[in-house]
């Protein structure tokens, strides 16, 4: 018999969540948009050490997609992430209503903003996107009431700006990472692969390799770090994408780094065709 409870609605939510916390239980939080993948699945087992109730929320939210972005299109399939969730022993899926989430709409909503870094990589190509990232996930927070959240290091700007907030706003949750999964060829899993034609699917893997190569270079030329930048940019537009930007910063801050930083990461988001994939690598620079 299936232990998965399945609700879509944050008052029916939160009454199993207050039977649970009544009964001294803890719980983990793994937010997600669906369409759940093996990267995904890598967060759930992560998530099943770490508290007494295992949480997953399957929302497309809207308020972290502009107006040329897919959120129409996004690939939804709730049978399937249903079925992986109840294999994977999790106890209860938060799949709620656009209208459950927002009842005065997108644009009568309260929104959570972390200034600053929000605007740079991912942010400046896509504004207003982490607004909407933090305030879902302030408001599933808020809902849940987890005492840990599990967030893939895909989306490294993302975990930082959301690790921020919690520090930020105190809010009494504990914000574990795990590392990102990948394809056999390197190419990190995402849910927008699937968009990706025959031809371009082994091109997509250059993209990792590209950033490994940035990373040796770091490690062992002298050149300077934007010069580096410059030279994997170039190697993504010869594999034939358009890069939205190559970055390499410190790791712990995103900060442009300085002579005596060692902990670095480098940050890519890249178009091929129509789909935009985004990756990372952390280097540590002797």
């Amino acid at each position: 018999m299936s232990s998965l409870q399945i609700q879509h609605t944050i008052s029916g939510a939160r009454e199993v969540i207050r039977q649970w916390l009544a009964s001294g239980e803890s719980v983990v939080l793994v937010p997600t948009m669906g369409n759940l993948h093996a990267g995904h699945m890598s967060l759930v087992h992560r998530a099943r050490a770490l508290a007494d109730r295992v949480v997953v929320s399957v929302f497309v939210n809207p308020l972290q997609f502009g107006p040329s972005e897919d959120f129409a299109a996004y690939p939804r399939t709730p049978e399937q992430d249903q079925e992986l969730l109840d294999v994977a022993d999790v106890d209860l899926l938060f799949e709620p209503s656009v209208e459950e989430m927002y009842p005065d709409g997108k644009e009568g909503t309260a929104v959570v903003e972390v200034p600053g870094i929000s605007d740079v990589l991912c942010g400046a190509h896509r504004s207003g996107h982490f607004v909407g990232v933090v305030t879902v996930v302030t408001k599933l927070f808020n809902i849940i009431q987890p005492t840990v959240a599990v967030f893939g290091e895909k989306d490294f700007q993302q975990l930082f700006i959301i690790r921020r907030m919690v520090e930020d706003l105190n809010s009494p949750v504990q914000i574990v990472s795990v590392p990102t999964r990948r394809e056999d060829d390197g190419l990190a899993m995402s849910s927008r692969n699937r968009y990706l034609s025959p031809e371009q699917r082994p091109v997509a893997a250059g993209l990792y390799a590209t950033l490994q190569q940035v990373a040796q270079r770091v490690q062992s030329d002298d050149d300077a770090l934007e010069d580096i930048e410059d030279w994997g940019k170039g190697q993504l537009e010869e594999l034939g994408f358009v890069p939205d930007y190559l970055s390499i910063r410190e790791r712990h801050g995103l900060a442009s780094p300085s002579s005596s930083d060692s902990d670095l990461v480098v940050l890519v988001a890249a178009r091929l065709g129509s789909v935009r994939l985004i990756d990372n690598l952390a280097i540590d620079r002797v």
